[in-house]
């Protein structure tokens, strides 16, 4: 980490953390909506959105401290793309929740739980990582690791998408499949903010 000759305001970090952490509760609740009975798709899908929109509220407050802080702990534009990318992350996933819940979705393939798996994992990996952003440490091996299961979200992907147009009819494949894309687009944007990550540290070594 470079010298920093001036105090520095590390709220912004701080948040970062909160929203990872409001992610990780995300994958929770979704996780409880996998195993649920269609009558309590509504109550836990109107929790996931209650977690989407406290993401939101941090990602403004965010950018309302980068505006008032007079020294950040990393360049503004950073703290600005990765509170944008874990945004958008939980909106993703609260989709994929309002989806399951519109469509009366049930019996899902075990690939939703093998993707769940990798998200879950992503996501406690992330918010590990945001908590050591200002030291920076052991952050590559946490680039690494996300780069490695994301690429193992895409091949689960890949096969639940084959097995759908398999088994099923088209107006069923289509809505399982929005939730298959959904899921792997989380992934995705967790993906994009491990991938930012790296160039930080890449520009901080």
């Amino acid at each position: 980490m470079k010298l920093r000759l001036f105090p520095q305001e590390d709220a912004g970090l701080v948040l970062l953390s909160d929203m990872a952490q409001q992610l990780v509760l995300g994958v929770r609740t979704m996780s409880g909506i996998l195993g649920a009975d269609k009558r309590d798709y509504d109550s836990l899908t109107e929790e996931l959105h209650q977690h989407e929109a406290n993401s939101t509220d941090l990602h403004f407050a965010l950018l309302t401290s980068m505006r008032s802080s007079f020294v950040n702990p990393l360049p503004r534009e950073d703290l600005y793309a990765l509170s944008r990318m874990l945004n958008e992350a939980i909106e993703k996933l609260d989709g994929a929740a309002e989806l399951i819940s519109l469509y009366q979705l049930s019996k899902l393939s075990r690939r939703a739980a093998e993707q769940l798996e990798v998200i879950t994992r992503q996501a406690e990996l992330t918010a590990g990582a945001m908590k050591r952003l200002n030291s920076m440490d052991d952050l590559e091996e946490y680039w690494i690791e996300i780069l490695r299961l994301a690429k193992r979200a895409e091949r689960t992907h890949r096969i639940w998408c084959a097995e759908l147009l398999n088994d099923h009819k088209p107006l069923i494949y289509a809505r399982h499949r929005d939730v298959a894309n959904q899921l792997v687009d989380v992934t995705k944007d967790i993906r994009k903010v491990a991938t930012h990550v790296g160039s930080i540290l890449v520009k901080e070594s």
